[in-house]
């Protein structure tokens, strides 16, 4: 067990930071704010998927933990739906949120790495992220960020994927775009039900439902930039 728990973070992390560069690379070539945005965030999810592999074979220690908690825990979904938002709304509303998401994000920061740490929870047992984000950190204005990042992922990354797939549909246009946006929405919400089975003794999910989220994110986004011969008006740019 300790082996698979220590593996599939590892090949998430591996993954996720390959889906970073290669977004990043096309960002340095179209500029779009939106691609920039995604690639942090997947730099986000492969530190946290890094150290969750490094619990898994060395156990916990403050700094790891900290980086776990700040990246993987707090930031990571907020950052990719924070990219989402610049490809979806008005500039205006879009530079307004990340203003606040920047903000909030150094507070967190900030707060993360100034919490008290209760390091008799900081053990080799398996931890199902809840349980350590619920308790390791002292602090109480620490564990209180996390829902609050969590949610505006949510919303913004599975609803404007899933807002993005279903315009293409209804227009019947960029049939690669729908089944992108599809396998992406599908992608992020994976690692919650992770999380849930894991709070219900099944130790192993959150690595899975991880791993399973980044291969669907990363397949989804290949085909979402990648026109099928089917697909019909090819004079709209793509944006992603």
């Amino acid at each position: 067990m300790t082996i698979i728990n220590t593996l599939l973070p590892f090949v998430s992390s591996v993954l996720s930071f390959l889906f970073a560069f290669l977004i990043l690379k096309r960002y340095w070539k179209r500029r779009g704010l939106h691609q920039l945005l995604w690639g942090i965030g997947m730099v986000f999810y492969g530190i946290g998927g890094f150290c969750e592999a490094y619990y898994g074979a060395l156990g916990w220690n403050p700094l790891v933990f900290r980086l776990w908690y700040l990246f993987g825990a707090i930031l990571v979904a907020a950052w990719l739906g924070q990219g989402t938002v610049y490809l979806l709304a008005k500039p205006r509303w879009a530079n307004a949120l990340m203003i606040l998401l920047a903000l909030g994000s150094l507070y967190g920061l900030i707060r993360v790495f100034t919490a008290e740490l209760d390091p008799t929870l900081m053990t080799s047992s398996l931890h199902t992220g809840s349980e350590l984000s619920g308790h390791a950190i002292v602090t109480p204005g620490v564990r209180m960020l996390t829902p609050f990042f969590n949610l505006y992922g949510t919303v913004t990354l599975v609803g404007g994927a899933a807002w993005s797939a279903w315009i293409f549909w209804r227009k019947r246009i960029l049939l690669h775009r729908v089944i992108g946006n599809v396998l992406i929405a599908a992608g992020a919400i994976l690692p919650a039900f992770g999380g849930t089975f894991s709070r219900f003794g099944i130790s192993s999910a959150l690595y899975v439902f991880e791993l399973l989220g980044a291969v669907l994110i990363f397949i989804g986004y290949i085909r979402a930039i990648s026109p099928m011969k089917n697909d019909s008006a090819p004079s709209v740019s793509d944006a992603a």
